[in-house]
């Protein structure tokens, strides 16, 4: 970095509250030093916060050395955390209260994404015959994967139409690339799905927003209330075994999201590998501009959320909404709330 560039992130750390110097090292070591994080899908704009905080070198700040796997879907990166092939997974809050309902517990640490950012869109060709959610049924819907929460968002909004998930077809359509294939190929009806995808295909007119949880009002016109999105999550046992640990990483994603909310869209994207760009930095750039709000800047994941998130699942989902879910075990913030607080820079007036 030319030196430019470095008093340029250095004044950005500072006016986020934390220190300009690499040394924002814990004051406790952490107890596992190597850890495995499994994401479904790393480029989807709903985990920017992770990308942001590897790529800054957080994550090493605080003592980790992170490995960030990427499988395809939320789904798996849930079932790698479930099998024990990782130690953390950045995905879903709806995870945490679905795998409770099937008599299991995972936790989440910290809040990444306060809307899912996803968006439903018809496909042109099909947008002269929908005229409502009722129009589902028996559309081919693609979503990133089966029981992820671009399938969720589905299943939700035609349940308020008096519709079953097995009214339409889902299909798996993976990440951005292979949706924008899916669309151009007509092998879906309609598609569920986050930026930089839905983005690229509004712009070209082949796919026409119906439901867009990208900002506050639309969140609340599909879900009724606030939904939080990507967290960090963990088994209990991971969190009590290796605190240290578990509070190196809820700090070094506290420090990711804080820089966000003070860098500009081209800062934030300029810290991106250009495949990250999908061949047109500035659309990337207009991308981040509109997902800005997504992103907190404290990962505090509000009683709230979780109580809508609960409701929403439990219209759709008979597990969920035959279980007793203990709200308390979804998530804590006391991993949050040992973040350091916001530090003092110098005064500039002065020489």
């Amino acid at each position: 970095m030319n030196m430019r560039g470095a008093l340029a992130v250095g004044a950005l750390l500072c006016a986020a509250g934390l220190p300009a110097s690499t040394g924002f090292a814990q004051s406790v070591k952490p107890e596992k030093t190597d850890v495995a994080i499994a994401v479904g899908g790393k480029t989807f704009m709903i985990y920017l916060p992770l990308s942001v905080t590897e790529r800054l070198g957080y994550f090493r700040d605080a003592g980790l050395n992170v490995e960030i796997q990427e499988v395809n879907s939320g789904t798996k990166s849930l079932q790698a955390l479930i099998g024990g092939s990782v130690d953390a997974t950045a995905g879903s809050f709806d995870h945490t209260i679905q795998v409770q309902a099937k008599g299991q517990t995972i936790t989440a640490v910290v809040l990444m994404g306060r809307y899912p950012g996803i968006v439903f869109g018809i496909v042109k060709s099909k947008v002269p015959h929908f005229h409502g959610p009722q129009d589902l049924k028996g559309m081919k819907i693609g979503v990133t994967a089966p029981g992820s929460q671009t399938n969720f968002m589905v299943n939700y909004i035609m349940s308020k139409a008096g519709l079953k998930p097995e009214d339409a077809s889902f299909i798996g359509v993976g990440g951005p690339a292979s949706a924008v294939a899916a669309v151009k190929r007509g092998e879906i009806d309609a598609l569920s799905h986050a930026d930089p995808a839905i983005t690229q295909l509004e712009l070209s007119g082949e796919i026409q927003a119906i439901y867009d949880t990208r900002s506050t009002d639309g969140v609340r016109a599909v879900f009724g209330g606030d939904y939080p999105s990507s967290v960090l999550y963990v088994a209990p046992a991971f969190a009590a075994k290796y605190p240290n640990t578990t509070q190196a990483l809820v700090t070094a994603i506290v420090r990711g999201l804080r820089f966000m909310d003070k860098a500009s869209p081209e800062e934030i994207a300029g810290l991106m590998p250009e495949e990250n760009y999908m061949g047109n930095k500035d659309l990337y750039v207009a991308i981040i501009a509109r997902s800005k709000a997504m992103f907190p800047a404290d990962g505090r994941l509000s009683r709230a959320g979780m109580e809508n998130a609960y409701k929403v699942l439990s219209a759709f989902d008979p597990a969920v909404a035959g279980a007793n879910i203990n709200l308390g075990d979804t998530y804590t913030d006391r991993f949050v709330e040992k973040v350091p607080r916001e530090q003092s820079c110098p005064d500039r007036r002065t020489g």
